[in-house]
């Protein structure tokens, strides 16, 4: 049992106690300790990652008390890599925040960040299904609070709504977590998939009930239509660093439905059969129409971007929805990519609102920005990546999408619309640059230069920080686009393993040595993965269903 795996939830939680309690009066010290601990973060993510990168994966039990009545975390390939993306964004949003001052602009931002970033791993890295509820309001509650940093009436108005959805989701989950309570009689994962998988098909239907909702609860998370009206004004009224941290907790909602229809409810069960076919594929289309005619209709920057995080959650769900372990894999690479490219998009609004006259994001005319050759460059290279051109990875994304979606009976109406969005997204993007970067200059005439601008800031010096942090984000992107071979392949093998879970439930349940009877995802009996690796080098005799029915 590797006491590794608990670090990346405590570390963040003593963090936050300790900015608050010692050095919450010096905001130095807070930007000190917190860019450590999460330097100390991004640093154990990247060793989970290679400790799990060959398939391996690892156990931890709170308080040594065996799976399924202790509280477990589990590293494999697919939890380590959000971890390891998640801590990888904290640091560039932080140094964002550092540079533009954001973090002097209300009280605890540093407390709160580091309880987000408590909430975000600790679900991925959790085990059981309750505490991925306790996971999801713990970053729930921090996001509360970084929702109205700084304050203001618009931002609190939008908060207040934020906090009422996510509340009703909230309550969702629980009566979800319930029925499955009631229905088996364990909310830990790994146990879960093996009682539901050999529950009798004429019990399952308190199962099926809970499966649907559990999809609409995640589905709230990841902002599919029609749950997703929330995310607009949320995204688009939230302080720059906050929005771009927020790019990571769509991903939650993703991760989620990932693991429980990969591992406790696959598409092949009979308790919910035809769930994805009917619902998840439709809803993720019509996400992505409706995300990119948001990005073609806006007419403020920060609300374009909005839109456009949420057309990048219909392209992913998409990808999702054909599940398959192609699609799955073609998901997890367009999820980095729509994850950083987003962030970067966040930052570059908030530089624009800044540097611009009277602070405008309307795509009026303004005169031209100090410092708007590099913004200018920058947003055109992070436009590129979320509307999907070549050569950046939002392209390799596409593609990879594309081709999952071969082997869907509805491959016609897949291609024809992520084709005919990613159109409608290159025309939203290039207006709003144009009129922005371009035409301010075109029109520059039109302005009397002899006048300063209203806003001073709009004259002073680019200030070096945030401009660091936005470049180490797009830097990142141009590194998954040269590196997308390599990559692509471990995401392979991250979606083999999710379809073959086998190991992944005789670790938690301790069961070495004996090959698990848990089918439902199609895995041939003979496969070699579907049996437990024998770490202690004695041979269970039966498995835990085998023992209960003894």
């Amino acid at each position: 049992m590797s006491h590794w795996i608990i670090l990346p939830v405590v570390l963040p939680a003593m963090m936050a106690a300790f900015i608050v309690l010692v050095v919450r009066h010096h905001v130095t010290l807070q930007r000190v300790f917190s860019l450590a601990g999460t330097v100390a973060l991004l640093a154990i993510a990247a060793g989970l990652v290679i400790a799990t990168w060959d398939g391996t994966v690892i156990l931890y039990q709170l308080g040594n008390w065996a799976a399924p009545f202790g509280i477990v975390l589990v590293a494999d390939r697919l939890s380590t890599l959000f971890v390891f993306l998640t801590s990888l964004l904290a640091i560039f949003v932080q140094l964002y925040a550092v540079g533009s001052k954001w973090d002097t602009r209300g009280r605890h931002f540093y407390a709160l960040f580091q309880f987000q970033l408590m909430g975000i791993i600790g679900a991925f890295l959790t085990g059981d299904a309750f505490n991925l509820f306790v996971f999801f309001e713990v970053l729930l509650i921090a996001s509360y609070g970084l929702m109205i940093h700084s304050g203001g009436p618009e931002r609190f108005r939008v908060g207040v709504q934020y906090v009422v959805f996510n509340l009703l989701g909230s309550t969702l989950f629980l009566f979800a977590l319930g029925t499955i309570y009631a229905e088996t009689g364990t909310l830990n994962m790994a146990d879960l998939a093996q009682r539901i998988a050999a529950a009798p098909a004429e019990h399952t239907a308190g199962i099926r009930a809970a499966s649907v909702m559990l999809l609409m609860v995640f589905a709230v998370k990841a902002a599919i239509l029609p749950l997703h009206f929330w995310l607009p004004s949320a995204y688009a009224s939230a302080p720059a660093p906050v929005a771009a941290l927020f790019a990571i907790m769509t991903k939650v909602g993703a991760y989620a439905i990932i693991r429980f229809y990969t591992l406790i409810f696959p598409p092949d069960l009979e308790a919910t059969q035809g769930l994805f076919d009917t619902w998840l594929l439709p809803a993720a289309l019509m996400t992505l129409i409706l995300g990119m005619l948001g990005v073609l209709g806006a007419r403020r920057l920060d609300r374009l971007v909005a839109f456009a995080v949420i057309g990048s959650m219909g392209m992913l769900m998409a990808a999702v929805s054909v599940f398959t372990p192609q699609g799955i894999a073609a998901a997890l690479f367009y999820a980095i990519h729509s994850t950083l490219a987003t962030a970067a998009l966040f930052l570059l609004v908030d530089v624009v609102r800044d540097r611009r006259e009277r602070n405008l994001l309307t795509f009026d005319l303004a005169p031209p920005i100090a410092g708007g050759a590099l913004v200018a460059g920058m947003f055109f290279a992070a436009a590129i990546a979320m509307a999907g051109l070549p050569p950046l990875s939002g392209f390799i994304g596409k593609l990879l999408i594309l081709d999952a979606a071969m082997a869907d009976a509805r491959m016609a109406w897949v291609w024809a619309i992520i084709l005919g969005m990613s159109l409608i997204a290159v025309i939203g993007f290039a207006r709003a640059g144009s009129t922005i970067f371009w035409r301010a200059h075109a029109s520059e005439a039109a302005y009397d230069q002899g006048t300063p601008p209203e806003d001073e800031a709009a004259l002073a010096p680019m200030p070096v920080l945030p401009m660091v942090a936005i470049g180490g984000i797009l830097a990142t992107l141009v590194a998954v686009t040269v590196f997308a071979g390599p990559l692509q392949r471990h995401l392979a093998a991250t979606a083999d393993q999710l379809f073959a879970p086998a190991p992944y439930i005789s670790t938690v349940l301790e069961t070495p040595g004996k090959e698990i009877t848990y089918k439902g995802h199609g895995e041939d009996d003979h496969d070699t993965e579907s049996k437990a690796r024998d770490s202690h080098g004695a041979d269970n005799p039966e498995t835990p269903l085998e023992e209960e029915a003894h």
